[in-house]
């Protein structure tokens, strides 16, 4: 099965550690050592998930002599932004026309929104009768 970018980038948003590594990113760059230090798993675990964003594209690592710098790459995220837009515009829109219903109501018969019309109960045939 293909994965495009998006695809393997909310896989690794999936992951709580991984978005927790990312917002330490976020502060700025820093080492795989001190990534690690507030996590409660294994450095080959980090790794991992380290990989993991790495190959998703929303990180960076580097080697310099023994100092392993990573940093997050923004324009990854930039692209799950735009993703994310048009889907925060659909429901702005949505949310938009609700308001507007919600006040053409309040208008035409005061504070209260008119009651849902009323369920009509289906007469049950009993057996042997009628």
């Amino acid at each position: 099965m293909p994965t495009d970018g998006l695809t393997a980038m909310f896989s690794a948003l999936a992951d709580p550690t991984r978005r927790a590594i990312l917002a330490r990113l976020a502060l700025g760059e820093t080492t795989v050592s001190e990534l690690s230090k507030p996590f409660d798993i294994s450095g080959p675990a980090i790794s991992k998930h380290l990989k993991v964003l790495e190959h998703a594209g929303l990180i960076a690592r580097g080697r310099e002599a023994q100092w392993r710098p990573c940093r997050i790459e923004p324009q990854a995220l930039k692209r799950v932004d735009e993703w994310l837009d048009q889907y925060r515009r659909f429901w702005e829109d949505r949310l938009d026309r609700l308001e507007d219903y919600l006040r053409r109501l309040q208008s035409q018969g005061g504070d209260k929104p008119p009651k849902p019309p009323r369920k009509r109960r289906r007469s049950k045939k009993r057996p042997g009768k009628g």
